[in-house]
């Protein structure tokens, strides 16, 4: 949840200062816990970030280690590319690597803005702006989803970071329940949606469901393809329910997934996607393998 990037501290989320003291860190998450509480009219997922927030430094002990976390500069290893794992389960056909083009705009940006040795360093990252910040966040996203569904099994065909004109498709995935498209994202904080968009105070102008089906189209239009479905995965706390369907936009049946269902959902099948088998998978894949330049 705090190890994004983007994300906000436990302090930032609670609305107080670093320096308060106990007492007064206990009486505002209290008056944080009421405003959010979804009883009361307040918002189920900032409620469960004032929770976790809590979890994080509620007592001394579990503050003075986020303090000390906090000003370590090895503590966030995750934001650094990851190492090859070793894994002798059957696994996906796999093609192009997650994240490598915004880890790559990432670190040639860094080093314009400031002379640093090390872009991943957590005091270079929190004080990088935020447009910088936003690249790493979303590199991160791609391999966070990459992972998740490279134990999906030999029945999958998985193709990242697809470029076309409107930027990359994040990922394409198809198994025996369809052809998905699939954007990884991580706004850093809350999203809520209305219209069958994703929105949020930390979105801006962008409109990340609109980008995701212009992108389906091209590739869809490239290779000659139909596409079952349209997902948007996020880190699990970023939302307040594990699958919100957005409906069929444009034709296609669009959600927002937290990451660690994506697999199931995928195996299973996207509730109303067209499920694809026999010699239509195969006739897929070739087109896409095709017209797919990586």
């Amino acid at each position: 949840m705090f190890d994004s990037p983007l994300s906000a501290s436990p302090y930032e989320v609670l609305g107080v200062a670093p320096t308060a003291d106990d007492d007064e860190l206990r009486r505002v998450y209290r008056l944080r816990l009421r405003e959010s509480h979804p009883d009361t009219g307040g918002d189920s997922a900032v409620f469960i970030r004032v929770q976790r927030a809590w979890e994080l430094i509620g007592s001394p002990e579990q503050r003075a280690a986020f303090d000390r976390s906090r000003g370590s500069d090895t503590e966030w290893d995750a934001w650094r590319s990851p190492s090859p794992r070793r894994d002798t389960r059957p696994r996906p056909t796999s093609y192009g690597e997650p994240g490598v083009r915004r880890r790559a705009r990432y670190e040639e940006l860094v080093r314009e803005w400031a002379d640093v040795a090390d872009p991943y360093a957590p005091s270079v990252v929190r004080a990088a702006p935020r447009e910088l910040r936003r690249l790493l966040a979303e590199a991160l996203a791609e391999e966070g989803t990459a992972d998740a569904v490279s134990g999906l099994g030999m029945g999958f065909t998985l193709w990242h970071g697809v470029p076309v004109d409107e930027g990359q498709l994040d990922h394409i995935v198809l198994g025996p329940s369809g052809l998905y498209g699939v954007t990884s994202a991580d706004f850093g904080g809350v999203v809520g949606f209305r219209g069958g968009e994703i929105t949020g105070p930390s979105l801006g102008h962008r409109a990340p469901v609109t980008t995701l089906l212009a992108q389906i189209r091209a590739v869809a239009k490239a290779a000659r393809v139909r596409f079952s479905g349209a997902l948007v995965v996020l880190p699990d706390d970023d939302l307040s329910m594990p699958v919100t369907p957005l409906g069929r936009v444009r034709d296609l049946p669009v959600a927002v997934v937290r990451r660690s269902v994506l697999p199931t959902m995928l195996r299973s099948g996207m509730p109303g996607a067209r499920v694809i088998g026999g010699n239509e998978l195969f006739d897929i894949r070739t087109r896409l393998k095709q017209s797919i330049r990586l």
